[in-house]
């Protein structure tokens, strides 16, 4: 439920819009001296500036580190403000490509600053919400389990998965199986993994979870058949007080989601659109698709978007897997 985790280096260094940029061009500073945190040569870097990134930094949560952090960013910053004067020197700035990106970064600024608007006159999900949640998802929490499990996956054909399907029911292993595939002559690819929880498609988990190690079941898609065994299960459950602040963010994240996506429709039908050139015969109206196997961890990256900092690149395997439970189901 959060964005990708990255390194303050990286932070500073892929934010040059707001953090490098604000700080080229300023020949004539006006700040007062107490607001400039390094001059480098004709230009400045601010107090805010590297304020900015520490609130946008996840290790900054911990005060004893702060100190080291507000330096270690502000050579990052006198790295960047050297790398954008040269740019701006050579004339960088004005290329075509250059200035679409920084285009392209504002807007997305923008609309961000508009979700999250949206977002705060949402009301706060509560703790009895988020238990409602722990107890409706055993599966994700109380009841989480890692799998290992192994697939057989094959073309679509008629009448197969039903022969697949009592080879399972008889107990047939997965070698067999594959021994009868290949006298049918029909290809398939086999293989196996260990998965937790949140990491097993969210239309599947709930067919998944009250499997016994040995049985089995048949997925079909139009364009595929999926024979899955149960190797092994490990239980590692999620405590209820653990689980709880990141319901109530994922449920926070979910509720902009949906309140954004509502008043984007609305926007959408008040406003005039006309397609152009070669999208002009392209339907006016919007049609919704759904990832065919969405997992916990494809909805979390979606959620993260509410524009909420970034978790710590040391964040620990349980609050990862934590973060990603609860962003599974809907």
């Amino acid at each position: 439920m959060e964005l990708s985790h990255i390194k303050t280096i990286s932070l500073v260094l892929s934010f040059p819009l707001i953090a490098g940029l604000a700080g080229c061009g300023n020949k004539e500073s006006t700040k007062p001296a107490g607001q400039i945190a390094a001059k480098v040569n004709s230009g400045e870097i601010s107090v805010h500036q590297v304020n900015y990134v520490l609130s946008r930094t996840p290790a900054a949560s911990k005060p004893e580190a702060a100190p080291k952090l507000r330096r270690e960013i502000l050579d990052r910053l006198i790295d960047q403000e050297l790398a954008v004067e040269q740019a701006v020197e050579k004339k960088l700035d004005r290329a075509p490509d250059v200035l679409m990106t920084i285009e392209n970064a504002r807007r997305e600024i923008l609309a961000r600053a508009y979700v999250e608007q949206i977002a705060a006159e949402l009301p706060k999900p509560t703790v009895a919400e988020a238990k409602e949640y722990y107890a409706a998802h055993p599966q994700l929490f109380a009841e989480r389990r890692i799998y290992n499990i192994q697939e057989i996956v094959l073309p679509s054909s008629e009448g197969v998965a039903d022969q697949l399907g009592e080879m399972l029911q008889k107990g047939s292993s997965m070698e067999e199986i594959a021994n009868w595939l290949k006298g049918k002559n029909i290809k398939f690819a086999a293989g196996s993994a260990t998965r937790p929880a949140e990491q097993i498609p969210l239309e599947i988990l709930p067919k998944i979870h009250p499997l016994k190690v040995g049985q089995g079941m048949i997925m079909q898609a139009p364009q595929s058949i999926t024979v899955m065994r149960l190797a092994g299960a490990q239980s590692v459950p999620v405590a209820e007080d653990v689980a709880l602040p990141r319901i109530q963010q994922f449920l926070a994240n979910q509720r902009t989601s949906e309140a954004a996506k509502k008043e984007f429709k609305t926007l959408k039908a008040n406003a005039k659109i006309t397609y152009m050139g070669e999208f002009a015969d392209a339907s006016p109206g919007t049609t919704e698709t759904k990832p065919a196997s969405a997992t916990a961890s494809d909805t979390a990256a979606t959620a993260s978007n509410a524009g909420k900092p970034s978790p710590a690149a040391s964040t620990s395997a349980t609050d990862i897997a934590i973060d990603k439970g609860v962003a599974g189901l809907k």
